[in-house]
């Protein structure tokens, strides 16, 4: 996939079929999307185009706006990478663009400047100052300036939306979360320094700081995962919480134990797929209780990583 950057200023030659938007998650709608492009470009002759943003657009429409995103830009775009796309055109979504016309945006720039020849747009997807015209009206502008102008399809029968898997990340319902993604939630972080605790008792942790902030957190808990690092990975289980039983509430944590391994990871960018949840976060009255929690949690986790990797399609 090609990425094309500094697009407001850009002039693409070469004709193509198209569709716009933000696809935070990549998810299972956002592919069937995709796939649909493909196919109308197919049997056009045309390269296919993802046209998206550097950032949310709710950022500049409303002043102050923290998204909640399930990917990064980087996860963000290789993800889009992974799909078979031909070029990723990568808009700074401003002001000036927030204020101009679907007609305009339409004839002005997906057609005189992006040379768009085919346009699919989601089935629920508005675009324009103030969002107010009709899929009809686009449908009409795009004959006027020689653009065909197609409508998606909806992934039948299951509703899929950003929104919906970032409440099952937030509800801990990892397994669902990750089959409207048809991928695993991932987390990656540099790891840093802990307060050793966890290797006092035998199970040594990795700390991640996760840089990005407005990267969603799956609730608190005990999660099974699947760690990567460099050119290793190793199963594991990690705790996300503020250590109830040590702190009675401090700042919230994410550590990893990686299961069998042992070595000096401070300092390495550790990214974890989250394969399933094992159980929500507890307050204990010891350290020795904390324990054998954790050697369950292990062998409830250990079991989970052992069965058959159930497929993440809708559509299998």
């Amino acid at each position: 996939m090609e990425i094309i950057n500094n697009a407001v200023s850009f002039r693409f030659k070469e004709k193509n079929a198209a569709t716009i938007g933000f696809f935070d998650g990549l998810h299972s709608g956002h592919r069937f999307l995709l796939e649909q492009l493909m196919t109308y470009a197919v049997s056009r002759n045309l390269p296919t185009m993802a046209i998206t943003f550097f950032q949310h657009p709710q950022v500049v429409l409303q002043p102050g706006f923290q998204p909640e995103l399930l990917n990064t830009f980087d996860e963000r775009i290789n993800q889009l990478s992974l799909i078979g796309i031909d070029y990723c055109l990568l808009l700074d979504f401003t002001e000036s663009i927030s204020q101009m016309s679907a007609k305009d945006f339409i004839q002005k720039k997906l057609k005189n400047e992006w040379n768009v020849r085919l346009l699919l747009i989601g089935y629920d997807h508005k675009f324009g100052k103030n969002r107010k015209e009709s899929f009809n009206d686009y449908i009409i502008y795009g004959q006027e300036c020689g653009m065909e102008i197609i409508q998606a399809l909806e992934l039948p029968d299951i509703p899929v939306s950003s929104s919906h898997i970032r409440n099952y990340l937030l509800e801990k319902n990892i397994s669902d979360a990750n089959l409207l993604l048809s991928y695993h939630y991932t987390l990656s972080g540099k790891i840093i320094k802990g307060d050793q605790l966890g290797k006092k008792i035998d199970f040594p942790t990795a700390n991640l700081e996760i840089n990005d902030k407005n990267k969603i957190i799956p609730g608190d808990g005990v999660y099974a995962i699947k760690a990567f690092w460099e050119e290793r990975k190793a199963d594991g289980m990690v705790y996300i919480g503020r250590r109830p039983s040590i702190l009675n509430g401090g700042e919230k944590r994410i550590e990893a134990n990686l299961f069998n391994f042992s070595g000096d990871l401070y300092g390495k960018t550790l990214q974890i797929e989250f394969i399933d949840f094992i159980r929500p976060d507890i307050q204990f009255n010891s350290l020795e209780e904390l324990k054998k929690q954790l050697s369950i949690d292990r062998e409830k986790a250990m079991a989970i990583l052992m069965k058959p990797e159930k497929s993440l399609s809708l559509r299998a």
